[in-house]
């Protein structure tokens, strides 16, 4: 690792890369692949547009909230630095501990492995023998698909490089991804509204109606769908990690996390009303049942032209999991470099690169473990616990809007929430619902995801104890 001074970060990105880093963290898998549950869940083409409207309204209100402490705390972390101020240093550092192991990290890694998975479209990707590939230890196999694992952890350790040499290079590179993307989603929603395959009628036909559940029941299948659409929208977050790194955060923050939401929402509805208004609800959940890996969007591109949906869409994954992976690397380390400065993690993590003025030692270590978790290949445990553990402190945060306004009346605030305090408290009470549902439904899953955040505890009190000055006499 880079043994150098600490040399700060520089102010690499304006207005316009705050907008690419807030749509590049964002789109991923989820725009091409959670239309299918969703419509398992809810039956009816429009609830589930209504689910990714209510969805990313909410992620709106939750950017909204974070807008006015990343305008009045611009430093590199974000909410590490966030819930400090708010709470105080242990439940900042259980974040910070939190995204190490599990939130950013495994985003990362998972984003990748679905990269992976789409490239094996393409090209064969090789596997290790049978009597060798089934080998485990303690439930885990990592020789299991060597070849997704080994091209995941390859553009991991590539994409660590391009943003060790440069935020503004890591930054170009997401802007060039983002374009393409948008551009593909945008084509795809026109082909799909003008192909005579589609039809009104095809929208408005349900698989299922659920009219005749109670409200409260409608609720939780909604709050359950959202749950799903939260999987594509996940990333929001993620500009506030380098406040210190944007031109003029007080204003940049808010109208970049404006800006960018509204166009992906509006990607969103647009890509996903596309889908239903092609493809039957039906007739998507039976494709998807005869396999499990298939995607709804490759569903929909067969049905308009036939075979070789799955070369098209393969071809967009490649394209946005690229560009969110190494979006997610660049804002990421910036977490662990924040805890070192302040000696709440390794002290080398906190030295930033001679040359190229980045957080070199943080992003090395963060491609370290996020390559063992790519070869841990709990994947599916992995996504669900980065909702469960992220969740909690989305509603931490959003709240503690709401109790600096009370604390600090005098403090200076370049940017207030538009709503106040109707939007934090709503995302607030969501994210308690969001949890509350969750719990019910997968108790062991929320456990662990509890127990993932707990365990930073013992390493917490050890940095704490090494960085206070023994009394003298």
């Amino acid at each position: 690792m880079h043994d150098t001074p600490t040399q700060g970060l520089k102010r690499s990105f304006g207005l316009k890369m705050a907008i690419i880093i807030v749509i590049s963290t964002i789109i991923g898998s989820g725009v091409f692949k959670k239309v299918a549950p969703m419509a398992g869940v809810l039956g009816a083409p429009y609830l589930v547009i209504i689910a990714f409207a209510l969805a990313g309204v909410l992620t709106l209100f939750g950017m909204w909230s974070i807008a006015e402490l990343g305008a009045m705390y611009p430093h590199s972390g974000g909410p590490f630095s966030w819930l400090e101020k708010i709470y105080g240093k242990t439940l900042s550092f259980l974040y910070g501990w939190a995204s190490f192991t599990v939130i950013q990290t495994a985003a990362i890694s998972s984003i990748a492995f679905v990269f992976a998975g789409a490239l094996a479209t393409f090209i064969p990707l090789p596997q290790l023998p049978g009597d060798i590939a089934p080998v485990s230890f303690l439930g885990i196999t990592p020789f299991d698909n060597i070849g997704g694992k080994l091209v995941a952890c390859l553009l991991i350790i590539f994409l660590t490089l391009v943003n060790i040499r440069g935020a503004k290079r890591g930054g170009n590179l997401s802007m060039v991804f983002t374009i393409i993307i948008i551009l593909c989603i945008l084509v795809i929603s026109a082909l799909t509204f003008g192909n005579k395959t589609g039809s009104l009628e095809t929208f408005k036909t349900p698989a299922f109606h659920i009219e005749e559940l109670s409200l409260w029941g409608i609720c939780g299948i909604m709050v359950i769908a959202m749950r799903h659409a939260f999987w594509a929208y996940e990333g929001w977050m993620a500009l506030g990690f380098v406040g210190e790194e944007l031109h003029h955060p007080e204003k940049n923050i808010p109208k970049a996390t404006t800006i960018g939401m509204l166009i992906i929402i509006l990607l969103y509805l647009l890509i996903n009303a596309g889908y239903l208004y092609v493809l039957p609800v039906q007739e998507m959940l039976a494709g998807i049942s005869q396999d499990e890996n298939k995607i709804a969007a490759v569903l929909v591109v067969d049905k308009m032209f036939g075979n070789g949906g799955a070369y098209v869409i393969s071809a967009m994954i490649l394209v946005s999991t690229l560009g969110c992976t190494n979006a997610t690397i660049l804002v990421s380390a910036r977490i662990y470099y924040a805890m070192a400065q302040k000696g709440m993690f390794f002290k080398r993590i906190g030295k930033s690169h001679a040359r190229h003025s980045t957080p070199a030692n943080s992003l090395i270590l963060q491609c370290i473990w996020a390559c063992v978790l790519v070869f841990s290949g709990s994947f599916d445990l992995l996504t669900d616990l980065v909702i469960i553990a992220a969740f909690v402190f989305y509603g931490l945060i959003v709240f503690g809007v709401i109790i600096l306004r009370k604390r600090k009346k005098d403090l200076h605030r370049p940017y207030k929430t538009l709503g106040y305090p109707l939007v934090p408290l709503i995302f607030t009470l969501f994210c308690l619902v969001l949890l509350a549902v969750t719990f019910i439904e997968s108790p062991a899953k929320s456990i662990i995801g509890l127990m993932l955040i707990l365990s930073g505890l013992p390493f917490y009190y050890y940095w704490k104890k090494k960085n206070t000055p023994a009394s003298g006499n």
